[in-house]
């Protein structure tokens, strides 16, 4: 399987899911051609709406159509859709409107389009929402089978979703369970908790551990919000130690989300990887690479944080 977008796997996911369910919609705010939803909407042109740059207009029209019986899916950038914080939790979280919110171009390989368009706030926005889970999934596989379970889901759910290529991380026989982590790579000495953009990253950088004698259980962690507590504590019991590797904000993210379960069930040895400082322009692998993000940097971070 050749590596690919989750923005590429969530537009062909729409078309395959659309074909066979009229209930699907597509809606907006002229990114159609970035957010990938420009198929369905050749496909489906009476259930496409392209509303301008028009996110707040985008996302109450969205809830309108989720609470009179469509699957309403708004897309944007990460940045601009969850940017409309007050708007998603007026019409979508406290009515409880069953809207599917697309946030692509997540993280900082996003290229030369720099800060202003990178997704780095978005988990911690809607974490702090009640019902609103959030998913982001690590490889094509992973994202279509989350985008059809997000049809079916009877809530709201915010997908996120990558501008680069991802390397597959699955097996073709692999089945996504919403609120499970699957374990990638198992080991005993430290337990790697990641998502989204940095998996690949993850389980080379646990490739250059073994060979130092560390061997580190690679977790992802598809679904954010809510965590598997079960899967994380049995491992953190397991190996003592805890990383976390996210292409995120850290706080209130994932590290912030383990960091809030193991200080409540059991106080471990946490070390969360994120990005500390607003983004910048660049290429994917050079600023993975400068925010310790590359596999390179994921292992010098696990084993300084091994060695204290």
């Amino acid at each position: 399987m050749a590596a690919k977008a989750s923005r590429a796997a969530f537009g062909e996911a729409l078309i395959e899911l659309g074909a066979r369910d009229e209930r699907i919609v597509t809606l907006d705010a002229d990114l159609a051609k970035s957010t990938m939803t420009t198929g369905f909407a050749k496909k489906f042109p009476s259930r496409a709406f392209d509303v301008g740059i028009a996110e707040s207009g985008m996302i109450g029209l969205a809830a309108g159509l989720a609470l009179t019986g469509h699957v309403p899916f708004a897309c944007s950038f990460a940045c601009f859709l969850v940017g409309r914080f007050e708007t998603i939790r007026v019409s979508v979280a406290y009515s409880d409107a069953p809207v599917k919110l697309g946030g692509t171009h997540v993280g900082v390989p996003i290229g030369e389009d720099g800060n202003t368009q990178m997704g780095l706030e978005d988990i911690a926005c809607l974490r702090s929402l009640p019902n609103i889970p959030i998913v982001q999934p690590a490889d094509e596989i992973e994202t279509k089978q989350a985008v059809a379970y997000a049809v079916e889901h009877a809530g709201p759910i915010y997908l996120r979703l990558t501008r680069q290529n991802l390397e597959p991380v699955h097996e073709a026989g692999y089945r996504f369970q919403f609120g499970r982590a699957d374990v990638l790579r198992p080991g005993n000495d430290v337990s790697i908790l990641t998502t989204g953009g940095p998996v690949w990253n993850t389980l080379e950088a646990a490739g250059k551990l073994a060979a130092e004698g560390i061997h580190a259980e690679v977790i992802n962690v598809a679904t954010i919000k809510p965590l598997d507590d079960e899967a994380i504590l049995r491992s953190a019991g397991r190996t003592g130690h805890v990383v976390t590797v996210e292409d995120h904000s850290i706080p209130a993210a994932l590290g912030g989300a383990v960091a809030e379960l193991l200080g409540e069930v059991m106080p471990t040895p946490l070390k969360r990887i994120g990005v500390t400082t607003f983004g910048e322009s660049g290429d994917a692998k050079g600023l993975y690479a400068r925010h310790g993000l590359d596999p390179d940097g994921i292992a010098a971070t696990v084993r300084k944080f091994l060695a204290r």
